[in-house]
């Protein structure tokens, strides 16, 4: 059944309060308890007078998302799905955060320790639409109404693509608001989307997480008090994920979730080029980075990012109806 306006404002308005209630009770915890962040040497100057700055921010995230969804009248199998995956990729976070903290260093979990947990998670998340959707295999292509059957390439291609997915977002929350605000856009087009095909599962817990972003903004932008940490961002990964999986558009999400898959990109083309030629393509990656680098403020490049994905999930309006 089409949820209405007044049940996802009512989701929303609900998971925003969690987080604005909470936050002045949890921000003082971190820094009495000296979870600060430990900023990248390598990283650019004019962030390392964040180091310190409270961080795993993110359980705010996934306590609002949590008990919003939790809430409901009735939950169903895609329900817990989606809390699994926003749950899951967030204490996978949580543990990188608590190794940065307490060995008091800049990197936590060691990549593959990172990499097992999640493609774990992935295949389980994968196999679960594979069997339980008749129609998981068949993606949507945006623009036209073919699909791609990927059969039983579904649950390699869709594992492969959570994990990638779940590690551009993480690398996104590189300036205060970015990876929020970009998700808070890429959440309410899936909850546009997921009530105009009736998946209320979806709905709610996009409305959720848009609630819960808007929450986490009034703390994490610019100036952040808070970090959201990988903690966060993993579990904002798991819920973005959660949301095209579930509705079989990931397809879909590549268009709307477009700077999640720049930011990354830009990683793999620095890496690369550098081995190759011991030379640079960016300035600095992620490419939030790179336009640091040139000069622009912060604030600038957040906003940019924000109105580069409104334009996207715009598309992705005009793709789908």
């Amino acid at each position: 059944m089409m949820l209405g306006i007044t049940e996802l404002t009512y989701t929303a308005m609900i998971s925003f309060l969690i987080v604005i209630i909470l936050g002045p009770i949890f921000i003082p915890m971190l820094t009495k308890f000296k979870f600060g962040q430990t900023v990248r040497d390598d990283g650019p100057k004019t962030h390392l007078q964040k180091n310190g700055t409270p961080t795993m921010g993110g359980v705010l995230i996934i306590i609002a998302i949590l008990i919003t969804g939790l809430t409901r009248s009735n939950i169903s199998s895609d329900m817990v799905i989606g809390l699994i995956c926003v749950v899951g990729f967030g204490f996978v976070g949580f543990v990188d955060d608590f190794i940065i903290i307490k060995m008091k260093r800049s990197l936590g979990l060691k990549p593959w320790q990172k990499i097992v947990m999640q493609v774990a998670l992935a295949l389980y998340v994968s196999y679960y639409q594979y069997s339980s959707s008749p129609s998981a295999t068949q993606l949507i292509i945006p623009f036209t109404d073919a699909v791609i059957n990927l059969g039983p390439l579904y649950v390699p291609i869709m594992t492969f693509m959570i994990v990638g997915i779940v590690n551009a977002v993480n690398l996104t929350d590189g300036l205060d608001g970015l990876a929020s605000g970009v998700t808070l856009i890429v959440a309410a087009f899936f909850m546009i989307f997921a009530t105009s095909i009736s998946n209320t599962d979806v709905a709610v817990l996009a409305a959720a997480t848009v609630g819960a972003c808007i929450g986490f903004l009034g703390f994490n932008a610019y100036p952040a008090k808070i970090f959201m940490g990988d903690t966060g961002s993993m579990a904002l990964g798991g819920a973005v994920t959660a949301f095209a999986v579930l509705t079989n558009s990931m397809l879909l999400f590549v268009l709307v979730g477009g700077i999640y898959f720049a930011e990354a990109i830009s990683v793999m083309l620095q890496v690369t080029y550098y081995k190759l030629t011991k030379k640079r393509i960016f300035k600095m990656a992620p490419i939030h980075h790179h336009f640091e680098q040139c000069g622009w403020p912060e604030t600038k490049v957040v906003f940019t990012f924000w109105i580069v994905t409104v334009v996207l999930a715009w598309i992705g309006i005009i793709a789908v109806f």
